[in-house]
């Protein structure tokens, strides 16, 4: 698979969906162009982080011609060379729907092959059954949430400069979270609507500022992984050395995907919590 550019894919075009496996539709676009623009050195990235995608509308049919279907959970490495556009992730996954696998270990293997090819990097894969989704229930995100503050908003492009430190500075150690988090598609301008935690130690961020940066993107034009990254560097900045940070998104789902970036100064995977309106 070749790299591309997010204004050739097939965001915002009308596409034939394909019912039988066909690999070639998945549609990558390398990460270090937007790394770049953020100041990123690929070989010393500042975060860990997962983009955790799940997929609640996944089929294929048994050896008898009987349908089977699954929830899925794929989880890309951040250093995987590239991501995966989501409408050719939905018409990848659309290829399966008449295509016949010998079990769930086949379908798993397929897609773990074709996603790490596509990523550059390992990718890796669960399969859900209904029962094992209805098990595992929804989460509440920890922590303070921001939205009940009565602020003023005036600004809806992204603008960094709204935040800030509370003075006196005190250094704290706590977990704050927002579910007015929404950016647009760059490609298609489709609105992306998300909740945003955020855990950190290190000084005091200002919740009302905080809140109004969040707000900002309301307007701004970027993909999810590019904006939870975003959001990131700029808070690290802010934050300053020794801080710690992790920032984690829970995107609606659209189209049977929700995509959910994870960016943190610590190693590690974080827990696929389902809230209520994913």
């Amino acid at each position: 698979m070749s790299e591309h550019s997010a204004d050739t894919s097939p965001l915002g075009k009308s596409s034939a969906y394909v019912s039988v496996y066909t690999p070639s539709l998945l549609f990558p676009i390398p990460r270090q162009p937007k790394w770049q623009e953020l100041g990123l050195d690929v070989a010393a990235l500042p975060f860990h982080g997962v983009d955790i995608w799940n997929c609640y509308e996944l089929s294929w049919l048994t050896a008898s011609g009987k349908p089977e279907v699954a929830a899925a959970e794929f989880v890309f490495p951040i250093k995987a060379a590239r991501i995966v556009e989501s409408k050719s992730f939905k018409l990848y996954l659309n290829s399966f729907n008449q295509t016949v696998f010998r079990d769930r270990q086949e379908v798993q293997q397929t897609l773990e092959t074709d996603l790490s090819v596509a990523a550059q990097g390992p990718v890796m894969v669960r399969l859900l059954s209904m029962q094992q989704l209805h098990k595992s229930g929804m989460l509440p995100m920890a922590g303070v949430c921001l939205d009940e503050q009565d602020v003023d908003i005036s600004r809806y492009q992204y603008d960094p400069s709204l935040l800030a430190l509370c003075m006196p500075r005190v250094e704290v150690s706590e977990q704050l979270y927002s579910h007015l988090l929404k950016s647009n598609c760059p490609v298609t301008g489709q609105p992306d609507w998300g909740s945003l935690q955020i855990d950190y130690r290190g000084p005091q961020l200002d919740r009302a500022a905080l809140l109004r940066y969040l707000i900002s993107f309301r307007q701004h034009a970027d993909f999810h992984e590019q904006c939870v990254e975003r959001i990131f560097m700029d808070l690290l900045r802010l934050l300053g050395e020794g801080s710690e940070l992790t920032v984690y998104a829970r995107y609606v789902r659209r189209g049977g995907l929700d995509i959910n970036p994870y960016r943190s100064t610590r190693a590690g995977v974080p827990e696929n919590l389902r809230l209520a309106r994913q």
